[in-house]
């Protein structure tokens, strides 16, 4: 890849009370090790490791936790939450609003949650309901972690090839600018 090609995006770095939360992260983890390491040493001074009734790092771990534990060390609390209303949404804003309105995407960085509409209407009025869904969406997933509600219409009708079509013309929309 040359140096104008644009590369795969990069991910944002972490600030403000993410950043501290991966320090605090970082933090427990390292005193865990020290932990770890000193009950360790303290075992092969004993005859080496024994298997006991205590919970200790060999253990199994249930499915939920790992996952938990995983998106706790990765950062990826904003992002797991944001998904959980996704899955939520007809909880969220109601039956009528769900079955024409589908959230599409979550843009992290801008914290904008973008959703799409089927029709003009239903997109009009969920641009009107936005602010209070947006204070809603706020008091599940934190303050701050939805800033804004992009509302898209429905997408436009596919133009087939035809009899009449000009070569190289996008459609009927192509004349207008």
């Amino acid at each position: 890849m040359s140096e104008n090609t644009p590369g795969p995006k990069e991910p944002p770095e972490p600030s403000g009370v993410d950043l501290a939360r991966v320090a605090l992260r970082a933090a427990k983890e390292q005193a865990r090790a020290r932990g770890d390491a000193a009950r360790d040493k303290k075992q092969a001074r004993r005859g080496g490791l024994r298997s006991g009734a205590h919970a200790d790092g060999r253990d199994p771990m249930a499915l939920g936790s790992a996952i938990n534990r995983l998106i706790t060390e990765r950062g990826w609390e904003t992002p797991a939450a944001v998904g959980g209303v996704m899955g939520r949404w007809p909880q969220i804003v109601g039956d009528d609003l769900a079955n024409h309105c589908v959230p599409e995407k979550y843009d992290e960085d801008e914290r904008v949650l973008i959703v799409r509409c089927d029709s003009t209407a239903w997109a009009t009025n969920l641009r009107l309901l936005a602010p209070q869904l947006v204070a809603r969406l706020n008091e599940d997933l934190g303050h701050g972690t939805v800033r804004l509600i992009k509302v898209l219409g429905p997408g436009g009708p596919v133009h087939r090839y035809g009899p009449l079509r000009a070569p190289g013309s996008t459609g009927p929309g192509d004349t207008y600018g």
